[in-house]
């Protein structure tokens, strides 16, 4: 009993910790030789795994910045060019205006000044036949009021009723042109 009053609580006896040493290192070989290998394998393949997925993690991102920076050049060229076309749309209508009102300009130039022919034309005939017929009625104006037929060469009535005529036009106010 003094055997068993000596035995240590803390500590196993001698040959219980002597068989547990010799299991323990025995199992320690065994997980060394066998368990430790494929386990350290199992360990870097996991590693390989995860470095080979952050390095592809690594590639994509800088494909997608450079995606990214692609994208935002083609657009700011895009961009640039959008604002070319419509300064060349705005350039090209102003130019089409301008072209548009010069040869509508100069249609109403040439309108006007065909009108103004006309006028001109149309008035000085108005003006021969007007002379002529004034003429013509103050001969036979004349004629009735002397009671007898003034016998003059045409040329020489002619100028009398021309010479009328433009003391009749000086007489007038604006030189004929008030009516």
């Amino acid at each position: 009993m003094i055997l068993a009053e000596e035995h240590n609580v803390i500590l196993p006896a001698w040959p219980d910790l002597i068989w547990g040493s010799i299991c323990f290192v025995i199992i320690v070989i065994a997980v060394a030789k066998f368990a430790w290998p494929a386990f350290s394998r199992i360990l870097d393949e996991r590693r390989e795994k995860i470095e080979d997925g952050l390095t592809a993690a690594e590639r994509a991102q800088e494909q997608v910045a450079a995606e990214r920076a692609k994208i935002a050049g083609e657009q700011e060229a895009a961009q640039r060019e959008a604002a070319e076309i419509r300064q060349r749309a705005h350039t090209n209508a102003d130019e089409i205006i301008a072209r548009a009102q010069e040869d509508a300009q100069r249609e109403a130039d040439r309108i006007n000044a065909a009108a103004q022919s006309r006028i001109k034309a149309d008035t000085e005939a108005a003006a021969r036949v007007l002379r002529a017929d004034v003429g013509d009625l103050a001969t036979r104006l004349a004629n009735r009021i002397v009671g007898e037929q003034v016998r003059l060469d045409p040329k020489v009535n002619e100028g009398v009723v021309d010479a009328f005529l433009d003391e009749l036009e000086s007489a007038t106010p604006a030189g004929g042109q008030g009516a």
